[in-house]
């Protein structure tokens, strides 16, 4: 397959394997010679299970630089698993081994108990890199952090944790007096990182409600505000309590608004046990005209998706 992929024109193929963590290691390094000579040019070595310690891991990533022919050719890849709560500490550590491209998903996302974060692993190299990961380093803007946690998070549905490093709601929040005292007298003494560093800002001179939403990382101009202010104001009067999930819900709203492409003007379903499922859609375009289509399923529900397809043109 990687020669396959090499000879339609493919010049970075990336051969992943899988489980390397319980592999054999003498037939590890025979199938990595053989997709080396084969043209690949970047060798991921996934953790599947997350079964590792960064001890193992890293010590994997260093056996198989030193047993590979042709191993200084191309890029070796960490993909860790966070089953046992390691995927960040074996990612680093397969990258101090020698790994130069890491496998990250933001906010952790990922089978099971999730893959490495993309935030923990590059905000862990953006604060030790320089003095003790050996001057390893990212090229991500950290600023859009927040950001990009708060839309994976909105589309997935997947909440991030309270408690999660570097995103999660509390993870700059200070309850303990001497904590609260220790900032008060300077931030350095309890914040490893400034949440400007990862797109959080605060101020209080723009007002309670703008502060808070800029604090969860959210950027408002002042027509965006005004709407979502009086929505506030109205969801207040109903609840006691308005939490950070409202405010931000309030945000997605206006915020994240879709661009309108297709819109849904009718539809009709006729299904039964003595004959074919149909469903008649009409949709309108973003122009305002009309498109209907007519279609049988095996189900209503699979009539209408056809119906809708027929439409689009998916």
């Amino acid at each position: 397959m990687v020669r396959f992929a090499r000879s339609l024109g493919c010049n970075d193929v990336e051969f992943s394997l899988e489980d390397n963590g319980r592999s054999d290691r003498e037939f590890l390094y025979e199938i990595l010679d053989e997709v080396i000579k084969a043209g690949a040019t970047t060798l991921n070595i996934p953790d599947t299970v997350g079964i590792t310690m960064p001890n193992e891991f890293g010590q994997l990533i260093a056996d198989i630089k030193a047993n590979t022919p042709g191993i200084e050719n191309v890029i070796i890849s960490a993909h860790c698993h966070n089953d046992l709560g390691l995927s960040t500490a074996n990612t680093i550590a397969g990258a101090c081994a020698g790994a130069r491209q890491v496998e990250v998903t933001i906010n952790g996302i990922g089978e099971r108990a999730g893959n490495a974060s993309l935030e923990e692993v590059v905000m862990a190299l953006k604060c030790r890199g320089e003095h003790v990961l050996g001057g390893l380093y990212t090229g991500v803007n950290t600023r859009h952090i927040v950001m990009a946690s708060k839309m994976v998070e909105e589309y997935t549905g997947l909440h991030v944790q309270p408690h999660k490093a570097i995103v999660g709601a509390n993870a700059f929040t200070h309850e303990s007096g001497i904590h609260q005292d220790g900032m008060l007298k300077h931030k350095g003494t309890y914040e490893i990182i400034s949440p400007k560093d990862i797109g959080l800002e605060w101020s209080n001179e723009t007002g309670i409600v703008l502060g808070k939403l800029r604090y969860l990382g959210y950027e408002l101009d002042d027509e965006l505000l005004g709407s979502i202010f009086w929505r506030f104001k109205a969801v207040a009067e109903q609840k006691k309590r308005v939490t950070d999930s409202d405010k931000i819900a309030l945000v997605s709203d206006e915020d994240f608004k879709p661009e309108s492409i297709w819109k849904l003007d009718d539809m009709q379903v006729t299904c039964g046990t003595l004959g074919l499922s149909t469903a008649t859609v009409k949709l309108v375009d973003a122009d305002g005209r009309e498109h209907v289509a007519c279609l049988v399923g095996t189900g209503s529900v699979d009539a209408a998706y056809k119906a809708v397809d027929l439409i689009i043109k998916v």
